[in-house]
């Protein structure tokens, strides 16, 4: 799986104009299944995402997780969006090609299946929907912006 993970004040996804999902601090994370990808790729990218410390302690450093933003246990908000584009491959000229993302069956398999196992396992977690047109609004905190591969 390919992700792409900003710590963010705020993010929302909007779709025709109406909000689909919404969060206050927490991760925006944009998410991308690969043919090879199953079951392991989605609960070890999870697990990473959850466990990912890119928030700050009272020293500035960044020590905390989404599972604990303020140090006293309160957690901050998931939003996951998928982004097929996130496999382009620009090698070969200047229109990206997508072949590296998973079959549209598979990836909405596979993202339904990480939205799952992110509410088993988060309190608070928002979506976009899968194939659709959406318009992402975020306020990147940092920024921080970390990419991610699970193979």
């Amino acid at each position: 799986m390919i992700g792409l993970v900003q710590r963010v004040r705020e993010a929302r996804v909007e779709i025709a104009g109406r909000t689909v999902g919404a969060i206050g601090p927490g991760l925006l994370v944009l998410a991308c299944a690969e043919p090879a990808d199953g079951e392991a790729q989605v609960e070890r990218f999870i697990a990473k995402i959850l466990k990912l410390r890119i928030f700050s302690d009272e020293a500035g450093k960044m020590n905390r997780s989404v599972q604990d933003l303020d140090g006293a246990g309160t957690p901050g908000g998931l939003l996951v969006v998928s982004q097929f584009t996130l496999a382009a491959d620009t090698s070969g000229g200047n229109r990206p090609s997508f072949t590296g993302a998973a079959p549209a069956e598979q990836g909405r398999a596979l993202y339904e299946r990480l939205l799952a196992r992110a509410r088993a396992l988060h309190p608070q977690v928002a979506a976009g929907e899968f194939g659709a047109d959406m318009q992402v609004h975020l306020v990147n905190d940092g920024p921080v912006t970390i990419p991610l591969r699970i193979g």
